[in-house]
């Protein structure tokens, strides 16, 4: 069973593998803007998928991050990001149990015929009565439901189930369908903390600490004040403390909008943040060209802008995700947006009242694309803050006109259309 996420989503591929009680293999890959480089760590095997699949994958895009799910009779053995061969999840968690360093102190070496280190290390740990049978089992279980939580968030990618024996040795296995139900709710509620907070990877720092010690309960504040370094992740923070990303990002959620907690950049991001890619330094204002984003599902409009707007001297990113969204845009800060409206999981109007709520892209252009011309999606895009409004299919010219009008090279040091705000219209 293979194919792309445009086709069958994460959840539906689990159900199938689940309602067969299937023992193998899924192999998922999801890849990134063109404009953006090839993860650090890419591994032979994430090549050679991608070029099995390049009848299904358009040939611009890169690959981006890779996972593993092992699968016993239909259920979840053990999952991982291998975007990253190194042993620093497992450092993690082991940090729970103050034996993190542990792992650099063995010496015998895995010799376990599945690929990945981590597990085996895991069982050697076990084997050498560093953890217990129930501290690994519990390792095992956090690393599964944080695999999923992170791919139940694709949308783009390409997949692969391969039949094979059952991974071994075999510690624990979860239940497909309950597992699936509690983190489709997580990922949910995880959503109700955009644009402030967009990934995992994000790390926080504390930046009005005298309002957070008299806000907080001393145990509270010295908690925070140990971890929230800038340089530990959201991540990491729920390894170190057994608590879920949503428990994590509620605690300090109020703090972050009042401006007491920063979140500082990731130096890598997962998925649904553009897997583990760093962004290009970006050119200074006295010599960029203007940058377009376009936040579209479907990936044919954004090739089409794509080949329209970069021949006329224009920088273009494209997303296919209106929840990855958000980081690229934070980060490039583009002269203009392009938004298509309907689109899975956030809609493109959800998406321009979020940018329209924080103070850098209140005067940014947002285009809204549509597949319809209303008058009711004109309206309402209006009430949003959208800048414009362009029906799809579009051509050229019209592309073209419209971003000639507000961000064209002609126009680059003329500020831009102030966007439509009920409170500014009498």
């Amino acid at each position: 069973m293979q194919g792309t996420l445009n086709e069958i989503d994460i959840r539906s591929i689990l159900q199938l593998i689940e309602l067969g009680q299937r023992t193998g293999e899924l192999f998922v890959e999801t890849y990134n803007s063109p404009l953006l480089p090839p993860p650090i760590g890419e591994n032979a095997f994430t090549a050679t998928f991608t070029q099995d699949s390049s009848s299904r994958i358009d040939n611009l895009q890169t690959p981006g991050s890779f996972w593993l799910v092992f699968f016993v009779n239909g259920q979840i053995a053990y999952a991982a990001d291998r975007s990253n061969n190194s042993l620093q999840r497992l450092r993690d968690y082991l940090r729970r149990y103050r034996v993190e360093h542990t792992v650099d102190r063995l010496s015998d070496t895995p010799t376990a015929s599945i690929n990945t280190a981590e597990y085996a290390y895991l069982w050697l740990l076990m084997e050498n009565r560093v953890l217990t049978p129930i501290q690994g089992r519990t390792i095992i279980q956090s690393m599964i439901k944080e695999t999923l939580f992170d791919l139940l968030s694709l949308h783009q990618g390409i997949f692969n189930f391969e039949m094979g024996c059952a991974i071994a040795p075999q510690l624990t296995t979860l239940e497909i369908a309950s597992l699936v139900t509690i983190i489709m709710k997580q990922i949910q509620q995880w959503k109700q903390f955009y644009p402030l907070i967009y990934s995992p990877a994000q790390c926080p720092v504390l930046t009005e600490k005298d309002r957070l010690r008299q806000a907080l309960p001393s145990n509270a504040y010295n908690g925070l004040d140990i971890w929230a370094d800038g340089q530990t992740s959201l991540r990491q923070l729920s390894r170190y403390l057994n608590r879920d990303l949503v428990t994590i990002a509620r605690a300090i959620y109020p703090y972050i909008k009042q401006g007491w907690i920063q979140l500082l950049d990731a130096k890598a991001l997962p998925h649904f943040s553009f897997g583990n890619t760093a962004s290009q330094p970006l050119p200074t204002a006295h010599n960029r060209c203007p940058h377009v984003i376009c936040i579209d599902d479907d990936i044919t409009i954004g090739k089409s802008v794509e080949y329209i707007l970069r021949p006329q001297g224009y920088q273009t990113t494209l997303v296919n995700n209106p929840l990855e969204a958000f980081h690229l845009v934070f980060k490039i800060h583009p002269d203009l947006i392009l938004c298509d409206i309907a689109m899975p999981d956030v809609d493109g109007y959800e998406v321009c009242a979020m940018l329209r709520s924080s103070t850098t892209f209140r005067q940014t252009p947002i285009v809204m694309l549509t597949g319809k011309e209303s008058f009711i999606d004109r309206a309402r895009a209006r009430m949003v803050g959208s800048t414009d409004y362009l029906t799809k299919p579009f051509g050229e010219s019209e592309l073209l006109m419209l971003i000639e009008k507000y961000v064209g090279l002609s126009t680059a040091s003329v500020p831009p259309m102030k966007p439509f705000h009920p409170e500014n219209q009498t």
